[in-house]
């Protein structure tokens, strides 16, 4: 799909943005270094080279996901041909799925109120949480 000569140097940062994982790089650059991102199972800088056939696993937002690269790119192209950058694991689908399973089930669970408090009882509401606790 792409010559390996143009990309034989990207970085992650870089091609978690062009897999559109991330909308930035500098998005990318802060996940990488808040140890969001993991290279091959460690932790590593934004600077990062990346290498067809590495596993790249990442957090992103309540799911975790591990994928393997497939290709690689320097530059953003259409979602479609991200997609094609690299394929999911089938045991990060498959836990990916169950969370959303228990996160749908507690969320069922939890009692939600039939209506929004008005403008009465929200300041009884905060009225009642500024008092101090005796």
């Amino acid at each position: 799909m792409t010559d390996s000569s143009d990309t034989s140097n990207v970085r992650l940062d870089k091609w978690l943005w062009t897999a559109r994982f991330f909308k930035t790089r500098s998005l990318a650059k802060t996940a990488i270094e808040g140890g969001k991102v993991h290279y091959n199972r460690a932790r590593c800088k934004p600077s990062r080279t990346v290498e067809i056939g590495a596993s790249v696993r990442m957090q992103l937002g309540w799911d975790e996901k591990t994928v393997i690269i497939r290709d690689i790119l320097d530059k953003r192209q259409s979602a479609t041909i991200a997609q094609t950058l690299y394929e999911e694991t089938e045991e990060s689908i498959a836990r990916r799925e169950q969370h959303a399973q228990q996160r749908k089930t507690m969320n069922a669970a939890a009692a939600s109120p039939n209506h929004r408090p008005n403008k009465k009882q929200r300041r009884d509401l905060i009225r009642l949480k500024s008092q101090p606790n005796d």
